[in-house]
């Protein structure tokens, strides 16, 4: 009893209960499943309960170690009471157990090698061959074998996946219906393997519908491209799963479709991602590396200059596809097309049009980007964004409000949004049973090579066929001659095999042939189809000698894959969709993001800078107080106050002779109320050094020249394109003598005048190309003989076309027309004078009173006016600024014209502003004037 009940336990436990509580005992698993099924039986056959236990326990087990050499460490596990064997059981059970100790890592790392090689070969990645992945290749196999030509019938998707899963895929319905969907969809292959009818997604990441819905067949260039040579023997066959049928190892691509429709995939430690390309250009690539095997990588980029996505779209450059062609590994980044479109002709209202979007970029979650953004404020210049796409085209139309600049607002969706995205390409695939990395010369020659190998296998299958047949039709051929005695011979044997024998022995023919001539009909006995064997014959002959001449012949193989390319080409091949633009940067930078306005720079005398708009200030009346340009800092007056462009190269000249460059869009732009930002936060200043001059440059021409003038009255004009390249940390514009500094910098022409003021209200105006240009690193000459306590007030230039200065002066001509010396002294008066009243004279002279000024009193600026005229009368504004910051902008028209020898009239009433610390003339066109 006690035997029995032991017994009925499950096999598994008796297995676990350990040697003193179990029959088994340690028993080895080898050893179990060594032993016979037979062995398993311990209950009497006659109990029907031990029956049906030892039905189910009758199992061997197997070891699962790899090694299973006897190491000795074996022992028997057979208990005293409990393995002596009761009555009729016929004797206890050995089994003897063996444990290998083996290092984890080592176990690890072989199990996870093996797995991690399955997933590489067998389901992520594509061969460099076919360019296909398995799962790809089944699909279109199962599809052939279900006959779902392009000629054909649409047929349920369910079906070719029901197919597909149960003789060649044995994963999962969604991977094998997700594959054919992708197949099919014109946006994420460039040329569709698969034609579908029915729903199957859309660009906006819509899911396609149930498989149960959707039909599909093979598309033309599917069955052109991968399954027309399919039964010639052009590839392997290997088992399938179940080992119940074949499958291709490969299709027999006619051209390299691992470059034609790209292939993405993520393995176990590496991952492919190949751009999509034209299939005309491609072929051109393969003839090119066909006709010349040491075809350097920019011959072929001649004739493929780079992808063609399906959603085409703009690559900007062609750097990054140079890197993946030539290393496997490249960035390339692809624009989104863009038009921009006048939706009201009133308003002038514009918007930007996207037709075209970056591969595998999702409409709708773009439009929902934008839409995000515009809420945030991050985009500006957005008044509404909306989606009219259809059938016919995509068109995201994106509204602008009326004082948006469009190519600002495009240049912000390239940078926030997906309009402007990367691909990175990573050709990895399956070559030689290994994955690797490989250039596009690599991808090609491998192509070549396998392709190289289907055609000889198809030709020798082809020679043996015409071989076969010719010499079935040349043994028809002599039974046709001697047609007597073969029916002679026919109906003199009693069956068949003697008919064969005796044709075989009387006209020397092989067994093939004699049945051949046995099965002809009747009807091909006349001499009609006896001239068709002898023509099919002569045609056999003249195809087995093309063939045997193709395999001698490397270079009519290529002649014939190279022809073959060029018939799918000829048949398939459409326009490329994606342009390639090498003027464009494929980076965003911060200046295309920034509109290109003018703007005010106010520098400080103690280093600080204001970016501001020139509607800041509101016009004033002359003889007004002003408006401040903000709080000042204590001791601080405003130095300078010019107007530029926010994307202008603003040079930055220093008291020391150091010029520095900063874009204008740098400064951070302020209040009026603001203080500004410090010039060290901006520039490598040295200690005590502080900025004089701001001169904004838009381009550095080489007709263009910078005029300097120092306090102690040295000049000197140096080329623009000399600052072209400044490092941040300066360089030398001027040499200065110990005491000096320089003061103004200017920029002049050739044929232009320069006027200088000292502060005792002394003017020379002389010609521009009167001073030779010098290099960076010198001093200059004298500008004008300055008496003691004199020193150099101001520096202006006079444009070439707006003077008129007589050879000769004349007191007698009173000319009052423009330009004007715009004089301005310290105690707040100012004029104008004409500058006909002036002559031109040397330089480094004592020089023309143009001012009578008090003891007490100096010259603070002097301009030229008059340049900008609305009716004759000046459009210009003066914006005088005083040394406690107070500001006061007036009409230039509004201060009176007077003698050089006049007093002047009161710009600035300055009882608690003290003096006038600088002034700056702006053209009032060139901003519209703000209301009080």
């Amino acid at each position: 009893m006690a035997l029995s009940a032991a017994l009925r336990v499950p096999l598994p436990r008796l297995i676990l209960l350990g040697p003193s509580a179990s029959i088994l005992g340690a028993a080895s698993r080898r050893r179990a499943a060594a032993v016979p099924a037979a062995a398993l039986r311990f209950l009497s056959a006659s109990s029907p309960r031990s029956a049906s236990f030892s039905s189910r326990s009758a199992r061997p087990l197997r070891s699962r170690r790899r090694d299973r050499d006897n190491d000795g460490r074996a022992a028997a596990a057979v208990g005293a009471g409990g393995g002596g064997g009761g009555e009729g059981d016929g004797g206890g059970l050995v089994v003897k157990e063996r444990i290998v100790p083996v290092e984890l890592h080592k176990e690890a790392t072989e199990a996870y090698m093996a797995y991690a090689m399955s997933v590489l070969l067998g389901r992520a990645l594509p061969d460099v061959r076919d360019g296909l992945k398995p799962v790809h290749r089944r699909i279109l196999y199962a599809m052939h074998e279900m006959g779902l030509v392009s000629r054909r019938p649409f047929r349920k998707c369910a079906r070719v996946v029901g197919e597909v899963l149960g003789k060649f895929h044995p994963h999962g319905d969604t991977a094998v219906y997700d594959s054919l969907v992708r197949m099919a969809q014109d946006f994420s292959m460039r040329y569709p393997l698969v034609q579908g009818h029915g729903n199957f997604g859309s660009i906006d990441a819509d899911p396609p519908a149930a498989m149960r819905y959707t039909e599909c067949r093979l598309d033309s260039l599917a069955e052109a491209v991968f399954l027309n040579d399919l039964e010639l023997n052009t590839i392997d066959f290997v088992p399938n799963f179940d080992n119940s049928q074949k499958e291709p190892s490969l299709l027999p691509a006619r051209v390299p479709s691992l470059l034609l429709n790209g292939s993405s995939g993520i393995a176990v430690g590496m991952a492919t991602n190949i751009p999509p390309h034209n299939l005309g250009e491609l072929v051109d690539a393969l003839s090119v590396i066909i006709q010349n095997p040491e075809a350097t990588l920019q011959e072929l980029l001649e004739c493929m200059p780079g992808p063609d996505f399906p959603t085409g779209g703009t690559i900007l450059g062609n750097q990054g596809i140079l890197e993946a062609y030539k290393s496997g590994r490249g960035r390339i980044v692809v624009r989104g097309k863009t038009d921009i479109e006048t939706i009201d002709l009133k308003s002038k209202r514009e918007a930007i049009i996207i037709k075209e979007i970056p591969y595998q970029a999702n409409k709708a979650t773009l439009v929902e980007k934008i839409a995000e953004l515009v809420e945030e404020k991050v985009l500006e210049g957005i008044s509404d964004i909306r989606d009219e796409s259809d059938r016919t085209g995509m068109r995201v139309v994106i509204e602008l409000k009326r004082s948006a600049d469009p190519a600002i607002v495009l240049n912000n969706l390239y940078r926030h949004t997906a309009l402007q995205s990367s691909f990175s390409c990573n050709m990895v695939a399956i070559l030689d049973g290994q994955p690797k990395l490989m250039g596009l010369k690599e991808i090609l020659q491998a192509f070549l090579d396998f392709r190289c190998s289907v055609i000889e296998r198809r030709a020798r299958f082809k020679l043996s066929q015409a071989l076969e047949r010719k010499h079935i039709v040349e043994g028809i051929v002599v039974g046709l001659d001697n047609l007597d005695a073969v029916i002679q011979i026919i109906r003199e044997t009693s069956n068949h095999a003697a008919a064969t024998e005796a044709l075989v022995k009387e006209f020397d023919l092989s067994e093939k042939q004699a049945e051949a001539l046995l099965d002809i009909t009747l009807r091909k006995l006349t001499s009609l189809e006896r001239k068709k064997f002898v023509d099919e014959a002569n045609t056999l002959s003249e195809e087995i000698s093309k063939l045997n001449e193709l395999l001698s012949s490397k270079k009519l193989i290529f002649e014939l894959i190279q022809q073959e390319a060029a018939d799918l080409k000829n048949k398939f091949s459409t326009p490329r969709r994606s342009l390639i633009d090498d003027s464009v940067n494929c980076e965003v930078d911060d200046i295309d993001i920034i509109p290109n306005e003018e703007m005010l720079l106010i520098l400080s005398e103690k280093g600080y800078v204001k970016r501001m708009n020139p509607n800041t200030f509101n016009l004033q009346n002359r003889g007004t107080i002003g408006k401040s340009v903000g709080k000042m800092r204590m001791n601080d007056s405003t130095s300078d106050f010019i107007v530029c462009q926010t994307h202008d190269h603003v040079l930055y000249f220093s008291d020391k002779g150091i010029v520095y460059s900063a874009r204008a869009y740098k400064i951070p732009e302020c209040t009026r109320t603001a203080t500004g930002t410090p010039l060290i936060q901006l520039l490598s200043l040295s200690d005590g050094e502080r900025i004089t001059s701001i001169i904004p440059v838009s381009e550095f021409g080489e007709d263009q020249y910078l005029v300097m003038l120092t306090v102690n009255g040295y000049i000197k004009k140096v080329p623009v394109n000399a600052f072209s390249s400044i490092r941040s940390s300066g360089i030398i514009s001027i040499q200065l003598v110990p005491g000096d500094e320089l003061k103004w910098v200017r920029r002049c022409g050739n044929d232009d005048l320069v006027a200088l003021a000292s502060q005792k209200g002394k003017v020379i105006v002389n010609s521009c190309d009167k001073i030779r240009p010098l290099g960076r690193n010198t001093r200059g000459a004298g500008a004008m003989k300055l008496k003691d306590g004199d020193k150099m007030a101001a520096m202006d230039i006079i444009p070439a076309t707006v003077h008129k200065m007589p050879g000769r002066y004349s007191s007698r001509i009173r000319d009052l027309s423009p330009p004007w010396l715009l004089f301005i002294a310290e105690n707040g008066l100012g004029k104008r004078v004409p500058l006909n009243a002036f002559r031109q004279s040397k330089f480094n002279l004592v020089g023309l009173v143009g001012y009578k000024l008090p003891a007490d009193c100096r010259l603070a600026a002097v301009f030229v006016a008059g340049l900008s005229l609305d009716d004759g009368e000046s459009d210009e504004q003066v914006v005088l600024v005083s040394q406690s910051g107070t500001v006061n902008r007036i009409k230039v028209k509004d201060i009176s014209i007077q003698s050089r020898h006049a007093r002047g009239v009161i710009l600035m009433r300055l009882e608690h502003a003290g003096k006038i610390q600088s002034a700056s003339l702006i053209s009032a066109a060139a901003a519209e004037v703000a209301e009080d």
